[in-house]
C-alpha cells in the first residue's frame, strides 16, 4: 500500500459544507482506505491505498456529498503521494517559511490547473506579498504587520480560485511531519 496525502478543497470553510474529520474517517475507512487520519478540520487527510491517485479522488468526490450536507457541491480533491508532498517542501523558494513572525506563508496546493494558468491571477502588492511558482504549487508569502494590505484575498473573485486549496505553511509542514 502506497501512503497519501489528501487535501479536500472547500470543507469546513466560513461555516460552510460541514465536514468533521471525525465522522470522515469512518466513510473513508469504508471506502476500503486503511490507516487514515486527519489532521485539523481544513479537510487535511493521510490514508494508505493500493489504488492509484484518480481513482482515490473520484471515490472521495462522489462520497462527500452522498454522506455529508453540504452548502456547495464544489468540493475537490487533490491526491499526493508522499514523494510529490516531499518536493512541494524541498523545491520551496530560498527563505520561504523560515521566518514565521515576520512572514506568513501559504502553499497554494493546485488541482487540475498548472501554475502559467493560476499566476495571473495573483497580483502580488510590492512590499507586501511575494509569489513563486512551484510544481502543483503556488509559493505565497505575505509581510506580516502590512497583511491587511495584502492582494492574496482577491485570488478568491477568479474562476481559477476554484482550483485551490491553501493550506499555511505551519500545516504543510505538519502534514510532512505526520507522514513520518
Amino acid at each position: 500500500m502506497k501512503t497519501y496525502v489528501i487535501l479536500i478543497r472547500g470543507i469546513n470553510v466560513g461555516g460552510k459544507n460541514k465536514v468533521r474529520m471525525a465522522d470522515l474517517r469512518p466513510c473513508l475507512e469504508e471506502l476500503g482506505f486503511a490507516q487514515v487520519s486527519t489532521y485539523i478540520a481544513s479537510g487535511n487527510v493521510i490514508l494508505q491505498s493500493d489504488q492509484q491517485p484518480e481513482a482515490i479522488k473520484t471515490q472521495i468526490e462522489r462520497m462527500l456529498p452522498e454522506k455529508f450536507t453540504l452548502d456547495d457541491e464544489l468540493i475537490k480533491v487533490l491526491v499526493l503521494t508522499r514523494r510529490q508532498f516531499q518536493a512541494v517542501i524541498d523545491n520551496k523558494p530560498d527563505g520561504f517559511g523560515d521566518q514565521p513572525d515576520k512572514y506568513h506563508s501559504d502553499a497554494i496546493f493546485l488541482i487540475d490547473i498548472d501554475p502559467a494558468q493560476a499566476m495571473p491571477v495573483f497580483s502580488p502588492r510590492e512590499g507586501v506579498d511575494k509569489i513563486w511558482a512551484g510544481a502543483g504549487v503556488i509559493y505565497s508569502q505575505r509581510l506580516s504587520a502590512q497583511r491587511t494590505k495584502s492582494r492574496l484575498s482577491k485570488i478568491m473573485a477568479a474562476p481559477a480560485y476554484k482550483s485551490m486549496t491553501i493550506r499555511s505553511w505551519q500545516t504543510t509542514t505538519k502534514l510532512l511531519e505526520l507522514l513520518g
